[in-house]
């Protein structure tokens, strides 16, 4: 009998938007200037973010509909203002810091977490340290 393993709990959930570093490069200058009022013109991938102990799964990431990544497919984690994506882009403000995971599946991809708009504030800096440490809990 073919059985599946039942998925473990989520560890931590939230939204996203996103985007490879391909994308957010091509992107003009109009594009940036509308990013003032609206980041989802930088991000044209959204959904939602679940952590489980075995994998990281991006929902509606493209036309797969799901991004899974492993521990061995992450070559790094950041939460830091880039060339690409600048503190002006992050509303000048630390809690505007794109996360920025480096893998070997789709190449690099910001996101940002639980973005709120007018704000210009995610939760990156929480989703930093918490896949930072599953990384090194892996192994």
């Amino acid at each position: 009998m073919n059985q599946t393993r039942p998925a473990t709990e989520p560890l931590a959930q939230a939204s996203y938007i996103g985007s490879t570093t391909e994308e957010l490069a091509r992107k003009k200058r109009g594009d940036r200037i509308a990013a003032g009022v609206d980041q989802k013109t930088l991000f044209p991938r959204r959904g939602k973010v679940t952590l489980r102990s075995e994998h990281l799964v991006l929902e509606g990431w493209g036309d797969e509909g799901y991004l899974v990544l492993r521990p061995a497919d992450i070559a790094s984690i950041a939460n830091e203002f880039t060339e690409l994506y600048g503190r002006f882009l992050g509303g000048l403000l630390n809690a505007g810091k794109p996360l920025i995971i480096d893998t070997t599946v789709v190449g690099e991809i910001y996101l940002m977490i639980d973005h709120k708009t007018f704000l210009e504030t995610t939760s990156n800096r929480k989703w930093a340290k918490l896949l930072n440490a599953w990384l090194h809990s892996a192994n």
